[in-house]
This record gives C-alpha cells, structure tokens and sequence, in this order.
C-alpha cells in the first residue's frame, strides 16, 4: 500500500465522489480511480461498491480509510520530529579529524562547546588514506580530512566545506646546512635521509613530486604518520621531513625549524566533509562554524 492511495480512499471517504477528491488533490477523476484500484489489489475485501452514479466505500472502505488516518497522523509526527531534530541547536555532534588537525582543533572545539547554549560534540582521530575519508561521513557528522592538492576532488555523494589551504614545509634541526636556506630546492634534498609517511596517505604524492623535481630517488629511512612522532626522529636523527606549515606543533622540538620550499608549491586542502542531510541541522551547523572560527586562527 501507498500513502497516495491511502489517501485517495480517506478523502474519498470524507468528500463522497471522486469528482471531488480529484479537485481537492488536483488530479483528474481517473487518477483518483486508478490510485483505489491499486489499492483494491492489496484487499481480499472489497473497498468500494456503487451507490447510484457515484463510488462509495463500503465496510471495509472505511475501516481502511480510518487507519489512513493513523498512518497520516504517524507521518505528521514523523516530520515534526525531524524539523524538531534540524532546528534544534544543541545535541550532540560527532567530529572526526585526521591527527595533526585533530590536534590542533580538537581542545579549543571542545572549549567553545563547554557552555550550555552550544551542542555536545564527541571526538575521534582517524588515520586514514585519503579515499577512505568520505567513507567516514557514514558513522560521523563532520570529518575534517586533507587532500594534496592536484590529487582527484572529493566525490559528489558527500558535502564539502573548505576550511584551510596549508602549504608543506620541509622540517630540519637547526644546525642542518638546509636550516640557513631562506627557501629550499627540490634539488638541495637530493642526498637528505627522510621519514615520510606510510604508502597510500596524502603526503606520498609529495615526496614523488619533489624527487621528480629534483632528479634524484627518495631515500626513506623511517615511516611514520604522526607528525609529533616525526618530529622527535627528526631531532634526533638529523634526517628531514615534510611537515605541513599551520598544523604542526614544534612546541616541544625547539632544535626544528621549518623552511618552505621555493618550487613546486606543495600544499594540501583541508576540507570538512558531511553527508548533506548532515548539514541541515541546526546543531552540526552551529560546530562547522566554530571549527571555521579555530581553524581560521592558524594561519595567522
């Protein structure tokens, strides 16, 4: 059975001729015919009966057309209940990120959302290839997730609100001969030792991108996701590393520095993504614009 037909029977029912349905519904009479004769078929019971020149509901008729009306009423609730949860400002929210900005909008989002008038949001960091992220709109309301820049646009079945361009620096102790380089050419890191990320994650393009450039394989020492964690081998081993500029936290490794590089520009989008439904509600809304507010507070 069909809410139409349902319809067509309850108004049949109240308005006593098909005439009348079909100009209530604005449909013609042989619409309205058609929707009870499909109706007809889901009844071992007849619903209708000929009263003269008009159609009439009989016993059955109207037993159905008044369970139209509970099936209308559960509906009615249905909307209400999802305009309320739309329109509704707190709740809860789920927030996904990648690690490093996972670090650094994890702990003022939460502190924005510390008062009674803002949503709850609920955290986790996902350490993701870069396809995977969309899939995680699925199980979560916001993901922040990155994209190298040149590598394929998110696909269409999620939305996608950009919140950062953040350009990819090379990291080096102090007291690297690179450290003095006001800008660095791919062709000065052609003897450099690195820890790169794993295959597969953002950054791997980049390096490629770099040795292309700069004519020489890359010779990777250490493989690690973490930029923290990179950055304490990079202190202590002498090697370099690719660390994205506004993300990085240098905070606890006072012997690095970063220093851009003068070609080919490399840098990657960091977008939040949602499923679009998401982004009708009032309460998923209100967080997007405070990760806006933190994250537009980075590239200062």
């Amino acid at each position: 059975m069909e809410l139409g037909q349902l319809r067509a029977l309850r108004e049949l029912g109240d308005r006593g001729s098909i005439a009348a349905v079909a100009a209530a519904l604005y449909v013609t009479p042989s619409s309205v015919s058609q929707q009870i004769t499909a109706l007809q078929r889901h009844s071992a019971a007849p619903l209708t009966f000929r009263d003269g020149r008009r159609t009439a509901l009989t016993d059955a008729g109207r037993a159905l057309a008044m369970a139209a009306i509970d099936v209308e009423v559960a509906l009615e609730r249905a909307r209400q209940a999802v305009a309320l949860f739309q329109g509704d400002p707190l709740g809860t929210v789920s927030v996904v990120a990648f690690h490093s900005a996972g670090l650094a909008v994890f702990g003022p989002l939460v502190t924005a959302c510390a008062s009674p008038e803002r949503p709850d949001v609920r955290l986790s960091d996902f350490d993701v290839a870069q396809e995977d992220f969309p899939l995680l709109t699925a199980d979560h309301d916001l993901v922040l997730a990155h994209r190298l820049v040149g590598s394929p646009s998110w696909p269409g079945s999620v939305r996608v609100e950009p919140l950062l361009y953040e350009p990819l620096d090379i990291a080096v102790r102090r007291d690297h001969p690179l450290a003095a380089k006001a800008a660095i050419e791919p062709a000065d890191l052609h003897d450099e030792a690195w820890v790169a990320v794993h295959e597969g994650f953002p950054l791997t393009q980049a390096l490629s991108v770099i040795a292309g450039i700069g004519g020489s394989e890359t010779r990777i020492l250490h493989r690690i996701n973490e930029f923290s964690v990179a950055a304490a081998v990079v202190e202590a081993s002498g090697c370099v590393a690719l660390m994205p500029r506004y993300t990085t936290d240098l905070g606890d490794h006072p012997e690095l520095v970063l220093r851009p590089l003068a070609q080919p520009g490399l840098g990657r989008h960091i977008d939040c993504l949602a499923r679009p439904e998401t982004l009708e509600r009032n309460n998923a809304k209100a967080v997007l614009a405070q990760i806006r507010a933190i994250v537009t507070t980075l590239s200062r």
